[in-house]
């Protein structure tokens, strides 16, 4: 797979670029209604994605390996899928040709949540829809 077309199959749900919290007894990841403040809330997609890692130095960058490795991508995940072997949702902007299918679907983060900044208390935001 080229990058171009490995690139070609976020979906832009954003669930990716929520924070997320580890419990550091059990390792188990909970997501939260709080997006990384590079997230567009409105559109779902990175306002300075070509120079995120070096802004958000903890953005994680999906490859095909670590996507086989990390168990926190959403199960509708267009990475996950591709590598369990599974085709995409009829919602995924390759099958459907739209991008705003993810949103009218009702499974992205838009609309269901904050951009990061000071003061927020993650544990107080914690959800369970992405998964």
């Amino acid at each position: 797979m080229t990058k171009a077309e490995w690139e070609s199959l976020c979906d832009g749900c954003g669930k990716c670029c929520l924070m997320k919290l580890e419990d550091v007894d059990t390792g188990r990841v909970s997501f939260t209604a709080v997006a990384c403040r590079l997230l567009d809330v409105g559109t779902c997609r990175c306002k300075r994605y070509a120079e995120r890692k070096k802004l958000v130095p903890d953005c994680v960058q999906l490859t095909p390996a670590l996507t086989r490795s990390v168990d926190w991508l959403p199960r509708s995940c267009a990475y996950r899928l591709v590598a369990e072997g599974k085709d995409l949702f009829w919602w995924h902007p390759l099958k459907s040709g739209d991008p705003e299918t993810v949103h009218l679907a009702g499974v992205s983060a838009r609309g269901r949540v904050t951009s990061e900044r000071r003061g927020l208390d993650l544990e107080d935001r914690i959800v369970s829809w992405p998964k």
